[in-house]
């Protein structure tokens, strides 16, 4: 099935770590080398020099000298084009390291997978990645067509969708206000038609314990997500949805919405996290 891809350039390099408030102790030159590796994507795996001096604001020489470091790292090989790159097996190493470090997958992978099959939805788990989350565990039924494509080491916007605001509902304010910020700066003009919708479903994920992306991140594609807090305070999240037409808001809010909670809540039991309680708005008296 189609998604409508959205636009993920990146600004230069100088505006990201003002927006991340990065501190002046930080080492620019590896700062550049993985903004270099973070243009690489699943709907971008190819790219040339000219493609990352633009997507990073990097100046052309340097970023030959950042790819000809990579390339000798392992973290990028050439392309079968000429003046063109891929991600390397260096950074597959490393991925297999986090990832198998991750005891939370192994606890969340069975009720999700069952997740799945049962109401055929797509069912991922997502944590937080500078201003995206990355899909760190990925269940689809196996019987369907209709799911989306999305797998581990897969990202979404903070901002639109539905497990980067249940993550953002999770944070302490002043965090979560903090990055917003950020956010607002690195979205620019788009960023007045993308807020109301966020603080709406942080809002909503606060009072109900899930929200919604009702295809604001991928169109025709419906999902709700619902936070998840590990033992040392890193937030997670966990999604579920699927086509449209077939996830209604109706089925999101009424079947897929209870059935995470529970899931979040044996995940938090098995790890020894929890789960944020909701605060439903006092009735007027």
């Amino acid at each position: 099935m189609s998604t409508e891809k959205n636009d993920t350039s990146f600004p230069p390099a100088e505006q990201q770590a003002d927006a991340r408030g990065e501190r002046s102790d930080t080492v620019s030159a590896l700062e550049r080398g993985i903004s270099v590796l973070r243009c690489f994507s699943e709907d971008r795996p190819v790219l040339g020099h000219a493609d990352l001096a633009r997507m990073t604001g990097i100046p052309r020489a340097t970023v030959n000298r950042l790819v000809a470091t990579l390339l000798s790292l392992g973290m990028l090989k050439p392309a079968q084009a000429a003046d063109r790159f891929m991600l390397g097996p260096g950074v597959v190493s490393l991925s297999r390291v986090f990832l198998g470090s991750l005891d939370v997958r192994a606890a969340a992978r069975p009720s999700m997978q069952a997740m799945a099959e049962e109401v055929g939805a797509s069912v991922y788990l997502a944590v937080r990645d500078g201003m995206e989350m990355v899909l760190i565990e990925a269940c689809r039924p196996r019987s369907s067509m209709l799911s989306a494509r999305l797998d581990v080491g897969s990202r979404a916007p903070l901002a639109n969708s539905a497990l980067g605001r249940a993550y953002l509902s999770a944070l302490p304010e002043a965090q979560r206000n903090q990055l917003i910020d950020s956010m607002r700066l690195l979205r620019g003009p788009e960023w007045d038609s993308i807020a109301p919708g966020m603080n709406r479903a942080i809002g909503e994920s606060k009072r109900l314990g899930y929200c919604l992306s009702l295809g604001e991140f991928h169109r025709e594609i419906n999902s709700v997500s619902v936070p998840l807090i590990g033992p040392d305070g890193e937030v997670m999240a966990l999604n579920g949805g699927g086509a449209a037409f077939v996830f209604t808001e109706e089925r999101l809010r009424n079947e897929l919405a209870p059935r995470l909670h529970d899931i979040a809540l044996s995940i938090a039991r098995d790890i020894g996290g929890h789960v944020p309680t909701p605060t439903p708005t006092p009735s007027p008296g």
